[in-house]
């Protein structure tokens, strides 16, 4: 294959050197290639970045490739659906198009689209930015990045789930609509605000979504038409290459409060994370329900007694073990509405989206984080903050999955990689156990689970963590690996990851015939990469 670069310098270069090179591969190790050099001969970028010097702009039509054919590799037919029949998706770049709609990195992309694919991976899950969609103007919608993106993953064989981001990014940067942040400006109540008076300006808050802030309409108004824009413009892949559909729920995409946006340094004990109920329109909701429950002092606002950010659960009186605030009838009174506040926030996004997709044969979800950090002590703080009213007298996940059942909708789980002994031992951290009270809560109202890992980075012990949780009980119906780049195809990762993905299509091999099959199926991946009559792509450069 040759890529004609239309207004580069360099006219004509080997796509094969390029797939290697975008991957993370220096171009003087391409020729001598092979499943031992993916291992020590291959050069990466120490800096962690892919490698590419020219920005791409892909639309629908000038994406060419040619699609896969068949998944016969070496007379082995490649299986999707692994282990207890759990499908195998990989999360790609957050950044996999900018602000320009542009394809970052797009001849990386393919490569490693096309070694997943060999690898037997199922799909790919592609999220969907609303600032980047939408970025200009209130309606004005601009699809052509993830077309292509959508384009590429059916020309590699691979199915796709796609997560409508409603939210922003820190890293990488990837802020909500110029013209959202604009009215948050002149009137930032339509942001999460904490006791200081410091607004989270990542996502609105859910205090608004039935509150004409946005030119007049509704935020669950304006999700409601990204969301059938997005149907539109994608028609012709639901339920063939789309698969699934994720909707944005909160900060970071999940359905929670950003009580825990001020991350705790290295080896710090975790805080419990602050309340997120000071904007006005929340104070306003919470003034008229203790006045409707006969207690009007009690809307004045949050607990003056409740911890800040960093702070231990000791710090102040209302977390407390014995005698805590939250045990009393004014605690229980703030907690359940906190709560219902955000069960309420999530079953209007997941009704929403329900109904604007019954009819495409695509399975909405929506992804609820795992707040392990203290939960092993009486109030489960972090857990409250967040928006969880789960304590030890109660269990609040029994409420949240009967939001996911009630809108057929299935439930995203992350940290499924995660040991209860690699936490931070003074944080009384068990997220084994509430993963399992999780999942129980969902098998008792007939949830399906989707899984996650927390971090490409890789916890301990993770790969095997993984796959206990995928064995277990055998409620996990898909498993997102997140997420592709540099890391990810590093000899540091890949090698593992390949030899995960065999352990789930032949769970009963022994180490030796494992590692065995990993080095032929690494070395199927690296020729993956597009050879000179395989596909021919075009490209423009920005």
């Amino acid at each position: 294959m040759e890529v004609s670069l239309i207004g580069s310098s360099q006219s004509k270069v080997g796509a094969t050197e390029l797939g290697y090179r975008e991957l993370g591969f220096c171009s003087s190790k391409v020729e001598s290639l092979n499943v031992v050099s993916l291992r020590s001969k291959v050069c990466f970028d120490q800096i962690g970045k892919w490698k590419i010097n020219t920005r791409l702009r892909f639309t629908p039509k000038a994406v060419k490739s040619e699609p896969v054919r068949s998944t016969e590799v070496s007379g082995r037919s490649r299986k999707s659906k692994l282990l207890n029949g759990v499908k195998l998706y990989v999360g790609l770049p957050l950044d996999i198009v900018s602000d320009c709609n542009t394809v970052n990195h797009a001849r990386a992309i393919a490569a490693g689209l096309k070694a997943l694919k060999l690898l037997g991976v199922e799909g790919v899950e592609l999220p969907i930015w609303w600032g980047i969609v939408e970025q200009e103007a209130m309606g004005k919608y601009e699809w052509s990045g993830y077309l292509a993106i959508a384009e590429m993953v059916k020309n590699a064989g691979l199915k796709l789930h796609v997560s409508l981001c409603f939210h922003a990014s820190k890293e990488p940067q990837i802020p909500l609509p110029a013209w959202v942040s604009q009215i948050g400006e002149s009137e930032p109540s339509i942001f999460f605000t904490d006791r200081s008076g410091k607004c989270y300006k990542e996502c609105l808050s859910l205090a608004v979504d039935e509150l004409p802030v946005l030119n007049g309409k509704t935020p669950v108004q304006v999700y409601n038409d990204f969301c059938e824009s997005f149907k539109s413009s994608f028609l012709s892949s639901m339920g063939s290459t789309i698969q699934g559909i994720s909707i944005g729920l909160g900060p970071d995409g999940e359905l929670c409060y950003p009580s825990h946006h001020q991350k705790a340094k290295d080896n710090k004990i975790p805080g419990v994370g602050e309340f997120q109920c000071y904007d006005k329109n929340m104070l306003s909701n919470l003034k008229q329900h203790a006045e409707a429950t006969g207690n009007p002092c009690w809307g004045l606002g949050g607990p003056h007694d409740a911890s800040t950010y960093d702070q231990l659960p000791t710090s102040n009186s209302f977390f407390k073990d014995n005698g805590g605030s939250w045990e009393s009838p004014y605690g229980d009174f703030f907690l359940s509405w906190y709560s219902n506040q955000l069960l309420n926030h999530g079953d209007r996004l997941l009704s929403m989206a329900s109904s604007v997709f019954k009819d495409t044969e695509v399975e909405v979800s929506g992804k609820v984080p795992l707040v392990h950090s203290w939960n092993r002590t009486r109030s489960h703080p972090s857990e409250l903050t967040s928006g969880f009213y789960n304590t030890c007298l109660r269990d609040g996940y029994e409420e949240v999955a009967q939001v996911f059942v009630k809108n057929s909708s299935t439930m995203i789980l992350p940290g499924m990689d995660l040991l209860d002994e690699h936490q931070h031992h003074g944080s009384l951290s068990s997220p084994e156990l509430l993963l399992k009270q999780i999942k129980k809560a969902c098998r008792r109202h007939g949830v399906e689970i989707s899984g996650q890992n927390s971090s490409v980075s890789g916890a301990p012990g993770g790969f095997e963590q993984i796959k206990k949780n995928l064995l277990s009980e055998n409620m996990v119906n898909l498993f997102t690996y997140q997420r592709m780049g540099a890391y990810f195809f590093s000899p540091d990762h890949f090698p593992s990851f390949t030899m995960f993905v065999r352990s789930l299509n032949q769970p009963q091999l022994h180490s030796d015939d494992l590692r065995r099959e990993e080095e032929e199926e690494e070395e199927e991946a690296v020729g993956a990469i597009p050879k000179s009559s395989e596909s021919s792509i075009n490209m423009q450069a920005a």
